[in-house]
This record gives C-alpha cells, sequence and structure tokens, in this order.
C-alpha cells in the first residue's frame, strides 16, 4: 500500500541536529521512562487485579461455568477489535506527528474523524452480536450462552470507546488515565462485582459483572481527554521541534489518509485479538468448556505478562512516532534494545517463576485446574522468546507500513488455526497453548525481517545481555537450587520469587548504567 501524503512528508522530514538536539533526545527518552515508569506501577496492580479476577471466577463456579464466561467474553474482545476500525493506533499515530511538527490545533478535528466513525461501527457490531447470539450460543452448548452475549453486546461500543480515548491521551503523554481507569479502576470494579455475584449465587450476572465497568470507563477516560486537548492547545508541549519551510503546513489529517493507516491495523488488529482470544473460543468448541476454562487459566500468566508488556509498549509509542517522524534510525534502534531490555527485566522473572513452579501455579485456580501445568510450561517458554525478540511489530506500525502489518497479523493468525485445529482435539490445553506460542512468534519473527532496508533491528546489545543474565540467575539458578535443597512446593515457591525479586532489583539498580541505550 502507498504512503498517503501526510505519512511520506512525515517519513522523509529529518529535523535539524543542533548542538543541543541531544537534548531533546534525553528528553524524549525521559520522558518514555516516566511514562513507563507510571505504566510500570498501572500494570503490576492491574495484573494483579485481572489474576485475582480469574482467580476469584475459577474457584467460585464450575469449570463449565467458567468456561462459558471466559468463551463468551473472548467473543466479545474479539468484535471490539472488529469495532473500532484500527482508530486507537491512528490516534497515536497522527497525534504524534502533529505535536513533533507543532501543529497541535489539529488534534480535536482529528478526534471528531475517528471516533464518530469508530463508535458507529461499535454500535453496528453490537446489534450483530445480539443477532448471532443463539447461533454462537448453540455452537459453544450451555443455553445461557446467549444470555451471555447479549449482555455483552450492550457494553461493545463503550469498550471501544474507552479504548480510542486512552490511546488518545497515550498519544499526549498522558499514562496517568490509562493506568487509573484501565489498569486498576475497571478491573477493580469486576473484581469487587464477581465477589458480589459469587456470594449471591447468581452466575447469570457474571457477564454483566465483567462488562459493566466499560461504562463508567469510557465517561471518566473522555472527560480526562477532553482536558488534556484543551490544555495541549494553549500551550504547545515542551522540546518539539516545528519544521521550517512548507513541511507539515496543514493542521487537519483527511479521511483518506486516517483510514488509510487505520483500517489495515483494524485488521491487523483483528488476527491479533483472534490469536490472543480465537484458542479460548477454539478450545471450548473442540475440546469443551472445561477444557477452555483450564486454558486459560493456565494462559493468564501470559495476559499478567501483557501488562508489564504494555506498560513498555503504551510509553514508548509515541515516541517512535516521533524519532521516525524526524528520521532519527540510529534513536530507534537503541530505543528498541533498550525497550527489550526492560521487557526482560519485567517478563522473565514472571515467565521463569511459572515454568519452574507450574503446577504449584495451577493449583491456585483449584482443583481440576491441574491438567494445565503442561500448557502452563509451552506458554511460559514462548513468552521467553517473544521478550528477547522485543517489540518490532510496534516499530513497523509506527512507520506507516500497515499493510506489512496486517500480512503479518494474519500470518500469526494462520499459523494459530491450523496449529490449533492440528493439535486442539487430541492435546486440548496444551495444543492450544503450542499454537499460541507458534503465532507469537511468527508475529514477532517478521516484522524485524521486514525493517532491514530501513533500520537493522537486533536484540543483541549490551543492556539485553545484562537483563538476561540477572533474570537467569535469580529467577532461574536460585529457583533450581532452592528445589534441589527443599523439594518442590508452595514454600519454596514463594521463597524463591521473593529471594529472586531482592536480588534481580539490586542488580539492575546497580548495573542501571548498563541497561540504558547506547546512541
Amino acid at each position: 500500500m502507498g504512503a498517503h501524503p501526510l505519512v511520506a512528508r512525515v517519513t522523509s522530514t529529518r529535523v535539524p541536529s543542533p548542538a543541543g538536539s541531544g537534548g531533546l533526545r534525553d528528553r524524549g527518552l525521559g520522558r518514555v521512562l516516566r511514562g513507563g515508569a507510571v505504566n510500570m506501577v498501572g500494570a503490576v496492580v492491574g495484573a494483579a487485579l485481572n489474576l485475582a479476577l480469574i482467580v476469584a471466577i475459577t474457584r467460585a463456579f464450575s469449570q463449565e461455568t467458567a468456561g462459558l464466561l471466559f468463551s463468551a467474553t473472548s467473543v466479545f474482545l474479539i468484535m471490539a477489535a472488529v469495532a473500532n476500525a484500527g482508530a486507537p493506533d491512528g490516534l497515536v499515530y497522527f497525534i504524534a506527528r502533529l505535536r513533533v511538527f507543532g501543529r497541535p490545533g489539529g488534534v480535536p478535528a482529528l478526534l471528531r474523524l475517528a471516533l464518530g466513525p469508530a463508535v458507529l461501527a461499535a454500535c453496528l457490531v453490537s446489534v450483530l452480536l445480539v443477532v448471532l447470539a443463539r447461533p454462537l450460543a448453540d455452537a459453544l452448548g450451555p443455553e445461557e450462552a446467549a444470555a451471555y452475549l447479549r449482555l455483552l453486546a450492550l457494553f461493545l461500543p463503550f469498550a471501544v470507546l474507552t479504548d480510542s480515548v486512552l490511546a488518545a491521551t497515550r498519544a499526549h503523554h498522558d499514562m496517568s488515565v490509562t493506568v487509573l481507569v484501565d489498569k486498576v479502576g475497571r478491573p477493580l470494579a469486576q473484581l469487587g462485582l464477581v465477589a458480589m455475584i459469587a456470594l449471591s449465587g447468581s452466575a447469570g450476572f457474571l457477564a454483566l459483572a465483567w462488562a459493566g465497568p466499560y461504562l463508567p470507563a469510557a465517561v471518566l477516560a473522555w472527560f480526562w481527554l477532553g482536558r488534556i486537548v484543551r490544555g495541549a492547545e494553549s500551550a504547545p508541549p515542551p522540546g518539539e521541534v516545528a519544521p521550517s519551510g512548507d513541511t507539515c503546513t496543514r493542521d487537519r489529517v483527511t479521511p483518506t489518509e486516517f483510514w488509510s493507516f487505520a483500517l489495515p491495523r483494524a485488521l491487523g488488529g483483528v488476527a491479533q485479538a483472534g490469536v490472543q482470544r480465537g484458542g479460548v473460543v477454539m478450545v471450548a468448541l473442540l475440546h469443551g468448556l472445561t477444557g477452555a476454562a483450564v486454558f486459560t487459566a493456565a494462559t493468564r500468566i501470559m495476559v499478567v505478562g501483557q501488562f508489564c508488556t504494555q506498560a513498555v509498549l503504551y510509553a514508548a509509542q509515541p515516541r517512535f512516532a516521533e524519532l521516525l517522524a524526524a528520521g532519527e534510525h540510529g534513536s530507534v534502534r537503541a530505543l528498541y534494545q533498550a525497550g527489550t531490555s526492560w521487557l526482560i527485566c519485567l517478563n522473565w522473572p514472571l515467565y521463569l517463576s511459572a515454568l519452574m513452579f507450574a503446577p504449584e501455579v495451577m493449583r491456585l485456580f483449584g482443583t481440576g485446574y491441574s491438567a494445565g501445568a503442561t500448557a502452563l510450561v509451552v506458554v511460559c517458554t514462548g513468552q521467553l522468546a517473544a521478550s528477547v525478540l522485543g517489540m518490532g511489530d510496534l516499530v513497523l506500525t509506527m512507520t506507516g507500513r500497515t499493510g506489512l502489518n496486517l500480512l503479518n497479523n494474519v500470518m500469526s493468525l494462520l499459523a494459530s488455526v491450523v496449529a490449533g485445529v492440528l493439535l486442539v482435539p487430541s492435546h486440548g490445553a496444551a495444543g492450544a497453548a503450542a499454537a499460541l506460542v507458534t503465532a507469537v512468534l511468527v508475529r514477532k519473527l517478521l516484522p524485524l525481517w521486514q525493517l532491514r532496508s530501513l533500520v537493522v533491528l537486533h536484540p543483541f546489545s549490551r543492556p539485553v545481555l545484562v537483563a538476561t543474565g540477572s533474570a537467569l540467575l535469580w529467577f532461574g539458578a536460585l529457583p533450581a537450587l532452592l528445589e534441589a535443597v527443599t523439594g518442590p512446593g508452595v514454600p519454596t515457591l514463594i521463597a524463591g520469587v521473593l529471594a529472586g525479586a531482592a536480588g534481580h532489583l539490586c542488580t539492575v539498580w546497580l548495573a542501571r548504567g548498563h541497561l540504558e541505550p547506547r546512541r
């Protein structure tokens, strides 16, 4: 797909780099670090709340009920990816470019251009989900599946609006609203409502408890965005360089420019949602709702890790857009390698701990879930590799090459479906986990190859080596030693995690100079 006019001008423009330009880059990286720190705090809290939510559901309700809820909410999230039409990524992409060239006055028109069609599409998809509720329920099995799907459909527009509005706030480098509304507020409300339903014994309202918090989240995010936009119009962000001459003279992004970027990304997002959530639906259809509940529990560790990953991605996304707009490809590589080391510092302790103590972790979800230990080991192994490969897919998106992004996500989805059809009927949750890992690795490897002509990205650097060594020492070697001395069990798990966390934090702090990117 050819680049539209704004993208062509932006990606070919090089901001002058006078003697003080290093300070601008330092301030840009500083914004990423500050935003990442805010997101990391939210990620830790959000991950804990979401894990608590899943544990509460698996322990309070039968495996069939839990599997039905997980399958229905997976359908909801896939439909939400269809409905958002790529608006969140489009908003981050174009708002970052308007800001870097000193044109924040074009943001309100851009928001109207993006949010109106996205919300309208969400309403149409919501109606479609209501219509298809009965056929989908027949495929899933239980009679109450149709009621679950219809309740979820009512909140689909609010989920899409929340997603898009929060993306616009992140494009302004304001990460606090994403943390407070999406990472903490919404899962906390879900957990409270699920606890109330568990106490009442009325499982029929589980879908309402899960989806209902999207409504207040959308309202809060909308008002917060309004405050940010008004402030940005009156005081342009410091540290941005406005171009001279006739570069990017327009304040507005045209519908053609916006949607030619966003729609291919939307299709890619649908494929990505299909990979992340389709496995639950596939297990439910091919191996029953009980298998779907076990698979969901086994893959929760991956979802917890995704919260940590999003903390880095959300902070780095607008900075990647700005650096690519200015042609700072060396800084792009440095930020990619630094971001990869951050991902390893955050995610490897989680995945290594779960891999070393897989049976103990699965017992957290209640009786009957220990069968998911093999699936958990498979998922953790794949996510260790995915963390090392970094965020090349995000860099590819920020270059405007959404056609390639779409291709990669479709290839990933095809890999997931083919592997799932072959493995799920005979291996259940473990087969679905292998299919998921295959899809994730396809999506991680392809962008690194496709970007080689623009900027060569690879994780082999001092920051990544330091992060990997620390994680392997404190969450691989130390737990193995403890298990050999004291034997397996929950006490060993707790001791290993606590000792490893203390050692890892100290190591990262002492080696923080080696984790900084080289420019």
